[in-house]
């Protein structure tokens, strides 16, 4: 019985990151057609969007810079693609100043990130190399909507490696190992789920037990401390089972933190007492017949009631290209115009700021 269990878990599990597009035949049309746009940021990190041409206008670029402009810090070059030749639309200037934010996140869908705290590089649970598909892809099989292009060649040099879970959707085996050829040495902290891969490819690891609120650091360029501490996330297993990690990221100087768990499923005693200036979270619910995949709306309301953040970082792990039997009975419940309604009534001082997939978000923290 305990196997069954476990198995069925690990069955639901498949669908973590999926919500139900096959039926939208108009999308998967659009998507036959496109032109890709690339912005490439000082911190080195390649921006490409794939999106249908039938619905973008010849100042799309344009538009592109007027969002990266708004939202990230440093040089930016933004360039089109026509044919074969990629050309440059327009260069902008955007240094980091004394009173910038020192922390920006680049939201590279489904589970995945990239942060910078302190011109620390941090890449969140990557899929960047091929389908999200857990090994099963006649059952589930997952791309990226706007980033499908985007190669690991692409990323800025990194200081770390950040893994929440053990399963494909966090600790993706066909992304990671290319990653261990590129950046042997890079350091890796873990939940101790993802060690059986991890294991395989990395040897700079450090592994923090979520139960205990383990912890390790970092350093920042400017000498300041790096926390970062492991909480209790879902179970995806039997009860006895080590849950999967979130974590708590607490920076030293400027003093701030933020709070990531890619389900919005926590332990209420975990976060009772706790503070966060930046929650990032799923809002949306994916859910299968019975059983909650990614929890979100009331839930992430409830996490943002015991952090009281400045701040929330909405993510939307279910926006994939789907197909497959399982992503055929994936459903979502609620928005993010739900989610800020429901949180305005607890919090409403609290901001709620929604990336677009690549491009740099600056989270206005006081330096």
């Amino acid at each position: 019985m305990a196997a069954a269990a476990a198995a069925l878990q690990s069955t639901a599990a498949v669908c973590s990151a999926a919500r139900p597009l096959l039926s939208d035949s108009r999308a998967r049309q659009n998507f036959s057609s496109t032109r890709r746009v690339t912005c490439t940021s000082s911190s080195g990190l390649k921006l490409g969007s794939s999106q249908p041409t039938s619905e973008r206008s010849r100042d799309e670029p344009s538009l592109c810079l007027s969002r990266a402009s708004t939202s990230a810090s440093g040089r930016l070059k933004v360039s089109a693609v026509k044919g074969s030749e990629e050309f440059v639309v327009q260069t902008t200037e955007m240094t980091t100043s004394p009173g910038a934010s020192p922390l920006s996140m680049t939201y590279l869908e489904g589970n995945s990130w990239l942060w910078e705290i302190l011109g620390l590089k941090v890449l969140i649970d990557p899929v960047l190399v091929g389908n999200l598909d857990f090994g099963i892809p006649l059952l589930y099989d997952a791309a990226k909507k706007s980033l499908r292009e985007f190669k690991l060649e692409d990323l800025p040099e990194l200081d770390c490696l950040l893994i929440c879970q053990g399963y494909d959707d966090h600790c993706h085996e066909k992304t990671l190992e290319p990653l261990s050829q590129l950046k042997p040495n890079l350091r890796v902290i873990s939940s101790p789920n993802a060690e059986p891969i991890l294991s395989k490819y990395f040897k700079n690891v450090t592994y923090l037990e979520p139960k205990t609120g383990e912890s390790t650091t970092l350093k920042a360029s400017n000498g300041s401390v790096v926390r970062i501490r492991a909480s209790p996330g879902p179970i995806l297993g039997p009860p006895w089972q080590r849950p999967e990690s979130g974590y708590f990221i607490e920076v030293e100087e400027p003093k701030f933190s933020i709070y990531y768990e890619p389900h919005c499923i926590f332990e209420n005693a975990s976060l009772e007492g706790q503070s966060a200036d930046v929650l990032v979270t799923p809002v949306i619910q994916q859910v299968l017949p019975g059983y909650v995949l990614v929890s979100g709306q009331e839930d992430a309301v409830k996490v943002a009631e015991y952090l009281k953040p400045k701040f929330v970082v909405t993510m939307k792990n279910g926006d994939l290209d789907s197909k497959g039997l399982l992503s055929m009975i994936v459903r979502q419940k609620g928005t993010n115009e739900t989610f800020q309604e429901l949180l305005f009534k607890k919090l409403p001082n609290t901001e709620v700021l929604n990336p677009s997939p690549g491009v740099p978000m600056v989270i206005p923290i006081k330096s």
